[in-house]
């Protein structure tokens, strides 16, 4: 493929993934009459194996392999899912191993650095992909996903990114809604993800063993170059709702952040103050915390828009409703962090088992990702930083990956 220019790939990113026709689902991979679709899983820690059981409970999978750096990792997963041993492997080319050892399918829930990688060899092999987000932690990585999409597309392949507030009903119907008009003009908006830190247990493991390179991938979460920082692999929930909600680039961002109240020896910053600056003089403020803040609420992960008739509401979790002239109640969101990934899981199925792909998550995510790191640019320089001046960017994160096996 020919390489996609920083200033048009996302401007550019749904053409090739328009329209894409239907072909016999006899012809796809893995979908012959009463059988499976053998899934490769990449990434078998916790929420790899949880992930992996919600494609078994669906029953149109069978997990066929399993791709982990750690060995104990592959082994949790053999038992759970009867995997045979020969069909897990271990290194940072496990996931090629796998990928040579024979899927139809691969669900991507490794450190995000590694996901551009891994996503297009699976393409490049013949794979269908499911992957998590984040998509990547670099915009070369970005455009990298956008690229593989295209790719997919041409393969008759499925590639779908799982957000699980995209599948929500009350997401849906709020998000129609506001952009239909139910709130009127945007005046302003803010956007949080305040909570705890996620990663503690990884957080004590490398104040243990700094030096172990084994011990770093481990407490990935705790790496910057490996993880993307807490703005890009947690924070992106409440950013790709407030992307979903203003439906194009921010002009510019503008903002702070710093590790300042944690005591970990982590690379990661535990907290983002940030203005996203829109069109029409729309700001939208926003701030993250990884700490513990004493009881104040409200915590989580939300949004709230103003408008001249009204106020758009949402919580992942919680309540998702508008308030003023055209009022719409929406409904609680409790269950959604488990329901977005059955309904993501039964769409990848229906795609490949029909033979009929779409590729809506992509641009979205392609696109939310990285505002995300036009907000970790700004906030890291600590000056405003474009969108312009993000697309142009060609810098790749370079983790360490010394001392460990491939």
């Amino acid at each position: 493929m020919k390489p996609v220019h920083r200033r048009t790939f996302l401007q550019n990113s749904g053409k090739a993934l328009a329209a894409v026709p239907f072909i016999d689902a006899a012809l796809v991979r893995g979908t012959a009459a009463n059988s499976k679709i053998k899934l490769g899983l990449i990434g078998c820690g916790g929420r790899g194996l949880w992930i992996a059981n919600l494609f078994a409970q669906h029953g149109g999978f069978e997990i066929s392999a399993l791709a982990d750096y750690f060995k104990d990792r592959t082994l949790a997963g053999t038992e759970q899912f009867n995997v045979p041993s020969q069909r897990c492997f271990t290194g940072l080319s496990a996931y090629q191993q796998l990928l040579d050892a024979g899927v139809d399918a691969i669900a991507i829930e490794s450190p995000p650095y590694f996901h551009p990688e891994q996503a297009a060899a699976a393409v490049d092999s013949g794979a269908h992909v499911y992957l998590a987000k984040p998509i990547a932690v670099d915009v070369p990585g970005c455009e990298s996903i956008q690229q593989s999409a295209e790719r997919a597309g041409q393969k008759k392949l499925a590639f779908l990114i799982d957000f699980q507030t995209r599948a929500d009903e009350f997401y849906i119907q709020a998000l129609q809604r506001v952009q239909g008009g139910a709130i009127g003009d945007f005046a302003f908006g803010e956007a949080t993800y305040h909570a705890q830190f996620p990663f503690k247990s990884q957080a004590k493991l490398l104040a243990e063993q700094p030096h172990d390179p084994e011990v770093r991938l481990r407490a990935w979460g705790c790496d910057f170059k490996l993880s993307g920082d807490i703005i890009t692999e947690q924070n992106i929930h409440t950013l790709d709702v407030m992307s979903w909600i203003m439906d194009k680039p921010p002009l510019f961002a503008v903002g702070s952040c710093g590790h300042k109240v944690r005591n970990d020896p982590g690379s990661c910053n535990d907290h983002y103050a940030l203005i996203y600056q829109y069109p029409d003089e729309v700001g939208i403020t926003f701030s993250s915390r990884q700490f513990n803040g004493h009881g104040t609420q409200p915590e989580g992960i939300r949004n709230r828009v103003f408008g001249s008739k009204g106020v758009l509401e949402t919580e992942y979790g919680g309540q998702v409703l508008i308030r003023g002239e055209h009022f719409y109640r929406g409904g609680a969101t409790t269950g959604i962090y488990k329901e977005g990934a059955i309904k993501n899981i039964a769409s990848f199925y229906d795609q490949i088992s029909s033979g009929s792909f779409n590729y809506d998550t992509v641009r979205p995510s392609v696109h939310s990702n990285l505002v995300t790191l036009l907000g970790r640019e700004a906030a890291m320089r600590n000056e405003q930083v474009s969108w312009v001046q993000l697309l142009k960017s060609s810098h790749r994160m370079e983790p360490d990956l010394s001392g460990l096996k491939s």
